[in-house]
This record gives C-alpha cells, structure tokens and sequence, in this order.
C-alpha cells in the first residue's frame, strides 16, 4: 500500500516508516525538519520536505500525485511547558496545521486519516485507570490543542466521510528519543543532563507519576487502527502501558545525583486503561520501562 506519514523524521514517526517500509509497504515522508532529523529518514522512504501551515499548494500536489492509502498524521509542537510560552505559535502548528491537511485529504479523496493525540487531553482525572469516556478538561495550550485536532477528525468523518481514528499516546519512549532543545521529554533530559555530568532536574517533589509506553508498541498500534477493517469515524483509543511509575523511580532507574526545582503545571498523575484497544484492536503494551532503561544506558554510555 502506498502511506504518507507527516512528521515522518521525528522521534515516533521514523519508527513507524522503518515499520511500514519493513513490511514492504510504499512510503513518503512530509517534514519540515523543524524538530525531526532527515537522518532519521529510512532510505528506501522518499522525502519531502515541506512545512503543513504554509505550503499548502505543495502539500497538494504531493498528494495527490502520490494518492496515499493512508495518511498518518504525527507532526506537532509537543510538551505542555513551550505551549504555555508560545501559545500562538503552537497553535498555529497543532490546529491550523492539522486542518489544513485534514482539507487536503478531503480534496485529494483520502480516505483514511490516522491521528498522533496525548493522553493530556484528560488533563488532571479522578479516574484511575482512566478510560476514553473519562472527561476531557486540558489543562494547558498544547492538551487544548490535541483535543481540538481529535474534535476536527471527528467532524471531518461525520461531514466529509474521511475515515479518522485518533490516538491519545501516554509518555512515549525509545530509540530516537530526542536529549536535546524544548521537545526533550523527562527520559531525555535526565539521560542528557547525566551524560553532561550535571544533576537530574526534577520538578516540584518528583511523586507525580506518569504512565511510560514504548515507541514501538505505539507503532504497533497505529498500524493496527491503519490497517484495520473497521469504518472510523472519530474513534479514539488510548495508547499506554497501564502502569505507571514515578519521576523520582525513573531516576533512580537512571542513577545519579538529582536536584528539586519549582513545580510546573502538569496532570499529578496518568494511567492508561487499554481495554478498548485490546478489545476492538488486539493490541496491547509489551515492553516495560525497567527492561528497556538497562540496554539504553549501555547503548549511550551512561552506568550509574
């Protein structure tokens, strides 16, 4: 089958082109290299170069010359803290980027569309295991902006027929994890600071708890709602491991010494509950954090 993948350089979306490509599917990739690497890029993928706010024109023409099967959609601005600073400029991005290939899919006769959402979206739960039918109440920038990307796939099943499924990931990890800039999630910037000889940098007292899922079981998900042969029309599953660990046990999963800095608006805590995507997709987690954190530190040169 013929895929685009959009954000194909980065962290989550190479993984899943060194995936379709090993299953001998045809793949282009769309990426501005804003926070993706274009050696990320799997050689046998063609490469297209281009930003989804302001080419439009070019980004219609790629598709429909190339006429994908499926699009799946991974380009964004990520992190709650960079949102709450530049909230227009992540907006720009996350929603007005989103729509304008959501119009191109519906103009070029797309017919199934594949959304890269976050578990923010929940923002701060009572419910633990937390189910898709749990409230919605973000509770900053970029959690607002994924629910209203998975609000316009919705919409644009019900008004348009465009197949759309979205996906709420929940603390992704693994090979290509970015250590540097803005985007560095928690394993990141701990694994960076320790190879720089510095402390590990924890917010506020470290007992919130986060729910860490491997890169390449969320890859497996998105193949499974890609390829499925149900008809989607907004649907939306949650991605996670349904465990969770604490940031102070990450870091002493890493070793080192750490340091306490002041708090950061952040969810206290997060927990998947995959029910629904074992379910209706077969798909479940398989790789746990203890197991992977022991060959990546060995693969970086980080002991403790």
């Amino acid at each position: 089958m013929k895929i685009l993948v959009i954000g194909g350089a980065g962290f989550i979306g190479s993984n899943l082109v060194d995936k379709l490509i090993e299953d001998d599917h045809r793949v282009h990739v769309w990426d501005n290299l804003s926070t993706g690497k274009r050696d990320n890029v799997n050689p046998d993928a063609h490469f297209f170069n281009c930003d989804i706010t302001s080419n439009y024109d070019a980004g219609k023409i790629l598709m429909s010359e190339f006429n994908p099967d499926i699009v799946f959609h991974l380009a964004a601005k990520a992190r709650v803290q960079p949102s709450i600073e530049n909230p227009i400029e992540f907006n720009n991005v996350n929603v007005n980027g989103l729509l304008n290939v959501l119009n191109l899919c519906v103009e070029c006769g797309i017919k199934r569309f594949v959304y890269s959402s976050s578990s923010s979206v929940y923002g701060n739960v009572e419910q633990l295991p937390t189910t898709e039918e749990a409230p919605l109440n973000p509770i900053s920038p970029y959690a607002l902006q994924k629910l209203i990307g998975e609000q316009y796939c919705k919409l644009f099943s019900e008004l348009y027929g465009l197949e759309t499924v979205c996906l709420r990931y929940f603390n992704v990890y693994g090979e290509r994890q970015s250590l540097e800039g803005a985007y560095s999630l928690v394993m990141g910037i701990f694994a960076r600071q320790r190879l720089n000889g510095e402390p590990m940098t924890i917010n506020g007292d470290g007992e919130q708890r986060r729910d860490f899922t491997y890169v390449g079981d969320v890859v497996d998900a998105n193949i499974k709602v890609g390829f499925s042969k149900m008809k989607w029309k907004g649907d939306a599953f949650n991605i996670g491991n349904g465990d969770n660990r604490s940031v102070n046990e990450l870091a002493d999963m890493i070793g080192g010494d750490r340091v306490n800095i002041d708090p950061v608006i952040e969810p206290k805590e997060t927990l998947a509950d995959n029910s629904k995507a074992d379910y209706i997709l077969n798909w479940k987690p398989t790789t746990k954090i203890e197991d992977w954190i022991t060959k990546y530190k060995e693969e970086i040169g980080l002991w403790k």
